[in-house]
């Protein structure tokens, strides 16, 4: 078959930095959203404030049972080290994802010496690229998967040393950490299979080493589990029956304290994968329908074909997930286009489609055309205009609470009263809904400095 054309090493190595520095410029100019993102970072921000690294913190004194510590952990050292700011609560995100991405040039069977192909396509997968911005727990969990698969990958392998079996185990630890036991059924599974397609069962059986390995990725994870719910009482309950059974087996979940189910049709991960994959998953189409029979020549790339399937096929039957639940197979997928580069004519048409997302982003941003979606889903425009004393008269916003490092205060309309009559400057942000229930006198006290579709920032300056 004709070699697939690609673009030169040159290029593909100053592609793939210059989308890591674009990354790093969203990272930066993009504000935290409301509800998940802002959430996520304004429990790093309280951790890194308060020191209690023990029971994640939704509000001040308030716990975060649904999820593990292992993301927070990395955004709050940032927070910690170099302040509060989006930028730093979404560093480690980027830092592992680049990471990731050159692993895996490791796998780079076609040069001696590996080009930036393979991260190139790890990092233009739509899905990826984002999620090396998107304070999340599924970067961790993607890192912790990669580590357990490919662990086991390289444990299999002859004169492999016995490091790889021990750092097996330490990623199934470091998963408990990042999202709890979902790690033991995503990569279990797909690893059983493979075996058995490869009969290597016993193989596999005898190469692990089981005792150290177990008691290294208990010691990893259950001092954590066992402090957390000696400090906080109803977590285990919630976060391994709430979290792990009922969020994703039961659509009509009304335990869920943080959200609510997220209602989708059977088998929509896999409109997740194809949509959010684009256009690099045409090249696995091409590759499945013209060479479908390589996949299973190879060793390698029936593992990766096994990995890559297990989880939408885990998923299928929930209706209560999102598009992130299709993270921690986007490396066996870019290694399986890779494999698969040679099935299309002319690879550059897939690498110069996938490079002008990014770079479409730029230009929309730049353009000013999303701005209102931005300033919409975030009080970050709103902070930012006021100073102390800052109030609100409902439950402020994650995002409020984030870029107000915590200051503003939920006040009652007594307290508003009370301050009304004094003579002292402050800030006030109030929906549509506040709003229309003051009074015209009360209107007139306040001047509007900034608002956006749902709150308003008003400043009163006294009398």
């Amino acid at each position: 078959m004709e070699k697939a054309k690609s673009l030169t090493p040159q290029i593909l190595k100053y592609s793939f930095w210059l989308l890591v520095v674009l990354r790093g410029f969203f990272n930066a100019v993009i504000p935290l959203m409301d509800q998940t993102e802002a959430r996520y970072g304004n429990i790093a921000r309280i951790m890194a404030e308060t020191g209690e690294w023990v029971v994640l913190q939704v509000d001040y004194g308030v716990p975060f049972w649904a999820k593990p510590p292992l993301s927070t952990w990395a955004s709050a050292l940032s927070v910690y080290f170099f302040g509060v700011h989006e930028f730093f609560v979404r560093l480690p995100y980027l830092l592992v994802c680049v990471g990731l991405a050159l692993w895996i040039k490791r796998y780079d069977s076609d040069t001696k010496k590996p080009t930036y192909l393979l991260p190139l396509i790890l990092l233009t997968i739509p899905e990826y690229f984002l999620h090396a911005g998107v304070v999340s727990t599924d970067v961790f969990l993607t890192l912790s998967i990669s580590i357990v698969m490919f662990s086991f990958w390289e444990a299999m392998q002859e004169n492999a040393k016995r490091l790889w079996g021990y750092l097996f185990f330490f990623g199934l630890g470091l998963g408990l950490l990042a999202k709890g036991p979902i790690i033991l059924l995503l990569t279990l599974p797909p690893i059983g299979i493979w075996c058995l397609w490869t009969k290597n069962i016993k193989s596999a059986f005898l190469n692990a080493p089981w005792i150290g390995g177990i008691f290294l990725m208990l010691m990893i994870s259950v001092p954590w589990y066992f402090w957390a719910e000696l400090r906080s009482p109803g977590f285990v309950d919630y976060f391994i029956v709430g979290e792990h059974f009922n969020r994703f087996f039961n659509s009509e979940w009304k335990g869920d304290l943080y959200g609510f189910p997220k209602q989708q049709p059977l088998g929509m991960i896999w409109l997740f994968l194809v949509g959010f994959t684009l256009p690099w998953f045409g090249v696995f189409l091409r590759l499945i329908t013209c060479s479908y029979k390589m996949l299973f020549k190879s060793k390698w790339t029936a593992f990766l074909l096994f990995w890559l399937l297990w989880t939408p096929l885990f998923f299928t039957t929930s209706k209560s997930l999102i598009h992130p639940y299709i993270m921690p197979v986007m490396p066996p997928l870019a290694l399986l286009i890779y494999e698969g580069r040679h099935v299309v004519k002319n690879l550059r048409i897939y690498q110069i489609g996938a490079l002008s997302i990014p770079l479409l982003l730029l230009i929309v941003y730049s353009s000013g055309l999303i701005d209102h979606v931005l300033k919409d889903n975030t009080d970050k425009y709103l902070v930012d205009q006021a100073s102390a004393p800052l109030y609100t008269l409902e439950k402020p916003k994650y995002s409020t609470e984030f870029y107000s490092k915590g200051k503003i205060e939920e006040i009652n309309h007594q307290a508003l009263d009370r301050f009304l009559r004094d003579d002292k400057t402050f800030f006030l942000i109030a929906t549509t809904k506040n709003w229309n229930e003051f009074s015209s006198e009360i209107k007139s006290n306040f001047s509007l400095v900034n608002q956006n579709k749902k709150r308003s920032l008003y400043r009163f300056d006294g009398k």
